[in-house]
């Protein structure tokens, strides 16, 4: 029977509206509490070696906690959603890619006509890229359908390697890159535009070129790895050369607090890439990962504060680094708004926080609506300069002026602040990878970053020991205060002693005292990516349901 409220593909790709409506449909598949609203963005990231996941207990959950601490069964309840809607988000593009361009107005339209469905034929592939990248990114080899189910004569689809997904992406991320708009030429909206496909085909290329857990159960590269680093130092170059359109915002915390947390689309345009959502729909950013707070007629507090700093990470900044106190939230809101300081390890993720949201909250819900960033300009600056050191065997003065780019945005323009550049490959790319960690914590890089670098096991490691010894009060970190003295305030927190001196004896007239290095437990820091193994949690297991409805997939990893 044919249903009432069907509409055919021939219906749906006969105009320009119609189209443009089902590419917003393969849009809406990045949004939600399945996709960069929570599960992607802030559960699948953690742990790494700047933040941890669910920290409430350390009994297995068989969920986001089990998630957190690498302690992964096919059945986690957190693996199905994403993974089902990461597939739906491909079959819509899929079904886009085949129709836009055989619709007739795609060549004999008007041109304004034509002009819009190759924009969106190339938002659409661009959709798909990002997809598959997470896919790949989180489960490795995967079924990789590349047209709409209703085509394919076998549903239940065998893994693909992930190099061929890669290159076949990689070429489509060219093609969208030729439909698609500047920035500037296109209406000022959350749509991708010609950079944001440059920059995820050069974040692609490097992913590509990089190390993964292939299904021998050993990190490998391939050994054309130089080909990816070459285009994704191309992309990025061309880039930086349209400042017109993608350039640093010269305020770290304006991209978050007077960007993101305030609904507002970067006027610098270095928020290349984001995904669109709706307020108070979509998105648990703020609500699950930042410091409590309280919103106008509720008396409890709200707010999950999930993803936690690690101490050695909130160490790690300079004490001049604007990034710290906007990536690092110690503090939780009272309901006149002023700041009450946490312990140390309550220290919550903070590029994302309800407090800083504005027009305020005004209802207890957990959905705030607040975008997720996947590409900023600055990564395409890191990128651009972990490619050219990968490529001339060192850095180039190119290379060396784009990281000391981030790092002078850091120190609010103080070169005095940014310290020497090192010239050596290996130095430099030391350097890159400790700029890459202070530049993009608690937006789910770090931990992906050193899976391809294959430093993910050495850096859970290293930052396990620092902790050891910050609570051994072991040099270089003796000297750290076991407690912290501040003064509630509805602005910034006023402390009463330094962060980087022993605690005065005797507590500071007006003063609060907090637990700070005084609260690191032994426990705690076996915690940290508790059961991480090298070789294996580098990926997810395939959900059980997946291997379940297909006979053709397989469970690789160990798992």
């Amino acid at each position: 029977m044919e249903p009432p409220s069907a509409f055919s593909e021939n219906y749906v790709f006969s105009n320009v509206p119609n189209a443009r409506s089902a590419v917003l449909g393969v849009y809406d598949r990045l949004s939600g509490l399945q996709a960069y609203g929570s599960r992607l963005s802030l559960m699948y990231p953690y742990d790494s070696d700047e933040m941890v996941g669910v920290l409430n207990g350390a009994a297995p959950d068989n969920s986001s906690r089990d998630l957190s601490r690498y302690n992964l069964q096919a059945t986690n309840a957190q693996l199905a959603g994403p993974f089902e809607q990461l597939y739906a988000g491909v079959e819509r593009a899929n079904i886009c890619i085949k129709n836009i361009p055989t619709m007739d107005l795609y060549s004999n339209g008007a041109a304004s006509e034509q002009l819009e469905l190759k924009r969106l034929y190339g938002e659409a592939l661009t959709l798909r890229a990002q997809f598959y990248f997470e896919l790949i990114r989180n489960w490795g080899d995967i079924p990789a359908p590349f047209e709409p189910a209703a085509d394919q004569v076998e549903l239940t689809l065998p893994k693909v390697d992930r190099d061929t997904i890669y290159t076949r992406l990689i070429a489509d991320l060219k093609t969208a890159q030729e439909l698609l708009p500047w920035r500037t030429e296109a209406s000022n909206d959350e749509r991708i535009t010609k950079g944001a496909a440059k920059a995820l085909r050069a974040r692609l290329a490097l992913y590509r070129a990089g190390f993964s857990l292939r299904r021998n159960n050993r990190m490998e590269r391939t050994g054309d790895y130089l080909s990816f680093y070459q285009i994704a130092r191309d992309e990025c170059y061309e880039l930086m050369q349209h400042r017109e359109q993608h350039t640093l915002n010269p305020s770290f915390q304006a991209v978050f607090k007077e960007g993101i947390d305030a609904y507002t689309l970067d006027p610098h345009g270095e928020i290349l890439f984001e995904v669109a959502m709706g307020r108070e729909t979509d998105s648990n950013l703020g609500y699950y990962d930042g410091p409590r707070f309280y919103v106008p007629g509720n008396t409890s507090l709200l707010g999950n504060g999930q993803i936690r700093i690690i101490p050695a990470y909130f160490y790690a900044f300079d004490s001049l680094d604007t990034r710290r106190d906007v990536t690092c939230a110690p503090y939780y809101n009272d309901p006149d708004y002023s700041k009450k300081v946490q312990p140390l390890l309550n220290m919550t993720s903070g590029k994302f926080r309800s407090d800083w949201i504005n027009p305020r909250l005004s209802s207890a819900i957990q959905a705030t609506g607040l975008n997720w960033p996947l590409i900023r300009f600055s990564d395409v600056l890191l990128m651009f300069a972990e490619a050219e050191n990968e490529l001339q065997n060192g850095p180039s003065n190119d290379a060396i002026m784009a990281l000391q780019e981030v790092r002078m945005r850091a120190y609010d323009g103080n070169g005095a602040m940014i310290g020497d550049i090192p010239n050596t490959k290996e130095d430099f790319f030391t350097a890159l990878v400790q700029e890459r960690y202070l530049e993009f914590g608690g937006e789910g890089i770090r931990k992906y970053d050193l899976i391809r670098w294959n430093l993910i096991d050495q850096k859970i490691q290293a930052v396990r020991e620092v902790l050891t010894k910050m609570k051994n009060k072991v040099a270089p970190y003796d000297q750290l205060p076991q407690y912290m003295y501040y003064k509630p305030t509805e602005q910034e927190v006023v402390w009463g002693n330094s962060l980087y001196e022993a605690s005065p004896a005797i507590a500071p007239e007006g003063f609060i005292r907090v637990n700070w290095m005084a609260a690191l437990t032994d426990g705690w820091i076996t915690n940290v990516a508790q059961l991480f193994r090298a070789n294996h949690s580098e990926l997810f297991p395939i959900p059980q349901t997946a291997i379940d409805a297909n006979p053709n997939l397989t469970q690789d990893y160990g798992y």
